[in-house]
């Protein structure tokens, strides 16, 4: 029986008492105490003479996070039973070393996005259309800043917890073979809960494997004729063949995720190009001078096809194109064998075709 409970303990929820206390400048709007686990408010409470406080029991190391109302950023911890204080005008925190450590991380990662997003909302909508490609890099810069910490997170905190709170923008980055891959040596945080929840939400996000839009996997590709810049016609069947692999890239100028996963793409492009990569970007766009203009910004080398027609196009009836960055990976036999390929997965599977 001893044995027994030995086995069964470990598995059992420990409770530990939260206790958190908290500053904002602002009275009169709620703060609020979130479980990241299930996303929902655990508490309430209005702002008071800049103070608030929470107090409770909830799983040992659970993910939390205060929030304000009204104000878009969450100061995440872990609910490890040392008291915690929080200042909402910075999202800073004291408390065990833990939980300091991923504060600092978090502010680190996230202050370039909070800086783009305070000037985006004090510009006018003519402002932003007029400095729209500035913007798109600023942002995209303060994105890479949010990333860039989390694979630092998960590289150089892997005795610790904190890999939890960056796992969304690692997956994201990275996908699930990294993650696997790192986890085949002992990692404290591989058993969190909310890991786990982080990495199935990414992969349904980027691959959902019930979306009909995966169906096209292993199935034939469908050829369609667009014009390029030049107005000359060609057919996605024009590059398919002769041991070559061809990434349908389904992009517009307007979208900032498409453009910010450009330099992705171009990199694949430039190492796997010589052993019979191939790249066709498809167009959402409607009008051809900014689709020219981005095209030359981004120095794309690889052919550009457009009907100019946005999601009307022919390609989004094809392959059931709703939203975009999206793509197709079609092997010489003209067997689609992938979709919706970003970021590091995207050098992944074509590692696995043409090696390193």
């Amino acid at each position: 029986m001893a044995v027994l409970a030995t086995v069964i303990l470990p598995s059992m929820a420990q409770q530990v008492k939260y206790s958190i206390s908290g500053i904002y400048t602002d009275n009169g709007p709620k703060a609020y105490l979130i479980d990241k686990l299930s996303e929902k408010n655990i508490d309430s409470v209005v702002v008071a003479n800049g103070k608030f406080t929470f107090s409770g029991t909830a799983e040992k190391d659970a993910l939390m996070a205060v929030k304000v109302e009204n104000r878009g950023w969450e100061t995440p911890f872990f609910n490890d039973g040392t008291p915690v204080a929080v200042n909402m005008n910075d999202s800073t925190l004291t408390g065990s070393p833990l939980n300091e450590r991923l504060t600092k991380y978090n502010v680190e990662g996230y202050v370039p996005m909070r800086e783009f997003s305070a000037k985006t909302a004090k510009m006018t909508r003519d402002e932003i259309l007029a400095n729209q490609d500035e913007l798109v890099d600023e942002m995209n810069k303060a994105g890479d800043a949010m990333v860039s910490i989390a694979n630092k997170v998960f590289k150089e905190e892997r005795n610790s917890l904190i890999p939890v709170a960056f796992a969304e923008l690692y997956f994201f980055d990275n996908g699930s073979e990294a993650y696997d891959q790192l986890v085949k040596d002992q990692v404290v945080f591989a058993n969190h809960p909310y890991l786990k929840k982080a990495k199935e939400e990414i992969e349904n996000l980027l691959r959902p494997k019930d979306s009909p839009k995966m169906a096209f996997i292993g199935k034939q590709f469908t050829d369609m004729e667009m014009a390029d810049p030049d107005g000359k016609m060609h057919k996605i069947s024009e590059f398919v063949g002769e041991g070559k692999w061809v990434l349908v890239d389904f992009w517009a100028s307007w979208c900032g995720p498409c453009r910010a996963e450009m330099p992705n793409v171009l990199e694949a492009y430039n190492k796997f190009h010589d052993k019979g990569f191939e790249v066709i970007g498809i167009s959402f766009d409607d009008k051809k001078a900014a689709w020219l203009k981005a095209v030359e910004q981004i120095k794309m080398p690889w052919l550009q096809l457009s009907d100019l027609k946005g999601f009307k196009c022919a390609a989004a009836s094809v392959y059931l194109i709703d939203a975009i960055p999206d793509n197709i990976l079609i092997d010489p036999q003209g067997k689609i064998i992938d979709r919706a390929l970003r970021g590091k997965p995207l050098h992944n599977r074509l590692q696995k075709i043409f090696g390193e």
